[in-house]
């Protein structure tokens, strides 16, 4: 007999296909709208649109086909990969739609330009609707997946911070379950004794799918609790005990004869194709930027130059790729004499100095002008540092360009970090930026070059806008 929460969830995939199906029809008549009456007036020589738009109708079945054939209303997807999912599926339905006129030989029936632009609104239209509507069917209750996380120990806690940081993967957290519980309740879940019970806590509690984080278990005994639970409950999920190691992009391989698990890590920098796309993105960006920004960028230094003495951009000395120095540009934030003010708090203020020796930065710094304070906070003082990416010593989004006198602090990490250019943001400034300290922007720093792809430098840009709107610290 089939359980309360697995019709739940069967019945949540019905409404998610009926939301994709919805979805697909805004787009669709936006497409018509848009070719019918906004693609005409920018070029007088395209035909007068007057299909019939009920033979349109099996264009409705290749988005939805896709998204099944490549798992998604199976699969369970963190936010940004379910961008990258939705993207790619848009594609692909493009492609296959292009397949089946030409195969087929209608494609003078159809208007190639409405497909067209509907793929081109379904970008970024679907990457914004699936999540929310996903997220408003884990709040009634539906599509929700039960947890239960075997361990009690740090990795265990790892397992729930995780899941609890990703909420479009739709999981519940039951609990936790060891033989020897480490507490009594994590977070305000209780731990439960007993993982030779863990079959009855499966039923009682209709549990889908169980984590086992417990890297303290011998080798066998860890393979023993995986094939106990596999038949048990719907999916196992493994956490295992490695970290500091590339995870995007990596793939599972099996050795059939030895039994033997390998990970397979790519190395996205090998490939010159790759690099080369994240340059030319660079150099189109940085020209579009700097043409669209020209006017106020003129307006911010004529704001420094009256407010306070000094070049309105200055030149510092950072570690650039291979590990090399050029001058980066910044609009000027500071006083002229600021490394006075520095050694005169730093000297008298035994707060301000311990703040300074593990951020490398001041909350209150009397070092920044008014203006300073201002360009900081919206990380306009990094505009200059187009002219960096022109001129191939930067890039849009990067490592951290550190200082010269930073170089004892990562040289261990330096063959990773200075893999790529420095970037103008990065994956430090948009996981805590101040808030969090020196040695975990370095391992965010390499942890980026280590998994760099061109989605993950898009996913950062979009965090990147959503960071500074919201004026969470300085980049």
């Amino acid at each position: 007999m089939t359980s309360w929460p697995k019709i739940k969830n069967r019945f949540g995939i019905i409404l998610l296909f009926a939301s994709d199906i919805i979805t697909l029809a805004v787009i669709f008549y936006i497409s018509v709208f848009t070719r019918i009456n906004i693609l005409p007036k920018l070029s007088s020589s395209l035909p007068a649109f007057n299909q019939n738009l009920e033979t349109y109708w099996w264009i409705f079945l290749v988005w939805p086909l896709v998204i099944i054939y490549k798992e998604g209303y199976s699969k369970r997807f963190a936010f940004w990969d379910e961008m990258k999912f939705l993207t790619k599926s848009s594609f692909l339905a493009l492609i296959t739609i292009f397949a089946v006129l030409f195969i087929s030989k209608k494609g003078p029936e159809f208007s190639r330009l409405l497909i067209l632009t509907m793929t081109a609104i379904a970008f970024p239209l679907f990457p914004l609707t699936r999540p929310l509507f996903k997220k408003i069917l884990f709040s009634l209750g539906l599509m929700k997946r039960k947890v239960l996380i075997a361990g009690s120990g740090p990795a265990a806690e790892t397992a729930l911070k995780s899941i609890l940081n990703e909420p479009n993967l739709g999981y519940e957290i039951a609990g936790f379950i060891d033989d020897k519980p480490l507490k009594k309740e994590i977070a305000g879940f209780k731990v439960r004794k007993g993982l030779n019970q863990i079959e009855r806590y499966i039923k009682m509690a209709g549990i889908h799918d169980v984590i086992v984080a417990k890297p303290e278990l011998k080798r066998d005994d860890i393979a023993k609790l995986i094939n106990h639970i596999q038949h048990k409950a719907e999916n196992t999920l493994y956490m295992p005990d490695i970290k500091g190691i590339a995870v995007s992009g990596t793939e599972l391989k099996y050795f059939f004869k030895e039994q033997a698990l390998v990970l397979e890590i790519k190395n996205n920098l090998s490939k010159p194709l790759n690099y080369l796309s994240k340059r030319i993105v660079d150099y189109i960006s940085a020209t579009f930027i700097s043409l669209i920004l020209f006017i106020p960028m003129l307006l911010i230094i004529i704001k420094i130059k009256l407010t306070s003495k000094g070049p309105a951009i200055y030149t510092q000395k950072r570690i650039g790729k291979n590990g090399k120095t050029f001058l980066c540009y910044k609009f000027r934030s500071m006083y002229t004499d600021a490394e006075e003010r520095l050694n005169k708090i730093l000297a008298t203020n035994p707060e301000a100095k311990k703040e300074w020796e593990k951020y490398w930065k001041l909350k209150d710094d009397p070092r920044i002008t008014e203006t300073g304070k201002f360009l900081r906070k919206t990380s306009l003082d990094e505009l200059p540092q187009l002219l960096n990416i022109l001129k191939g010593q930067m890039s849009l989004i990067g490592p951290r360009p550190y200082l010269p006198r930073e170089w004892n602090f990562i040289k261990e990490e330096s063959p990773i970090i200075h893999a790529l250019p420095p970037g103008i943001t990065g994956l430090w400034q948009v996981s805590g930026r101040n808030n969090q300290d020196y040695n975990y922007r370095i391992t965010m720093d390499s942890w980026y070059v280590k998994n760099w792809d061109l989605w993950l430098d898009i996913m950062i840009l979009f965090k990147t806008i959503g960071v500074v709107i919201k004026r969470d610290g300085a980049c």
